[in-house]
């Protein structure tokens, strides 16, 4: 797993296959909606995009988490809100920064998979953080900053980095046994 372009084949089936799955999984996990809040879900689906993001890089897991976000979105409530899909592509490009700043060989290691869990904790809350409060100063529907944070912000940035921080390391450990076995048979 070498660093390679943001546009090279690999990264545009990452893109594809994050988008599809994140898009599929939201369309489900839509349905579960948290008492109190005004269409937040509780959503394992996004440990997709900050998986895809972490081992991909950050353009991948923007991408998936943003195009995802939008055809589920689509699916689910026939709409679509720019600052949720921006929202959503946080999540998986922040993770994705580990790609600049954790050597290749450590990503799959202890070390890897404690920056994957707190890098999923960092997107949940900033690409939540700017879904909620953008519909607060846009004025989409929410027209208080308490609003916002007890309504949106924190329903939303808490079960994402629950989910994150646990689902995000397991998938990558998971893809990691994986590309180790399919080099063994080689």
């Amino acid at each position: 797993m070498s660093k390679k372009g943001v546009f090279s084949t690999s990264s545009l089936v990452a893109m594809a296959v994050g988008t599809a799955l994140y898009a599929a999984f939201n369309v489900f996990f839509n349905i579960l909606q948290l008492p109190g809040t005004q269409l937040v879900s509780l959503r394992p689906s996004v440990a997709i995009p900050m998986f895809f993001g972490y081992v991909f890089g950050p353009v991948v897991g923007f991408v998936s988490g943003f195009l995802g976000n939008i055809i589920s979105d689509a699916i689910s409530w026939g709409g679509f809100w720019w600052n949720w899909d921006v929202g959503n592509g946080l999540l998986g490009l922040i993770p994705g920064l580990a790609y600049y700043f954790i050597p290749r060989d450590s990503i799959f290691k202890r070390r890897g998979y404690i920056a994957c869990a707190v890098l999923a904790v960092v997107a949940a809350v900033v690409g939540m953080g700017f879904a909620a409060y953008t519909d607060y100063i846009f004025g989409y529907g929410i027209s208080t900053i308490e609003e916002a944070t007890y309504a949106l912000f924190l329903p939303a940035a808490i079960t994402d980095a629950v989910n994150g921080a646990i689902l995000t390391p397991i998938l990558v450990a998971a893809y990691a046994a994986a590309v180790k076995g399919r080099a063994r048979r080689l």
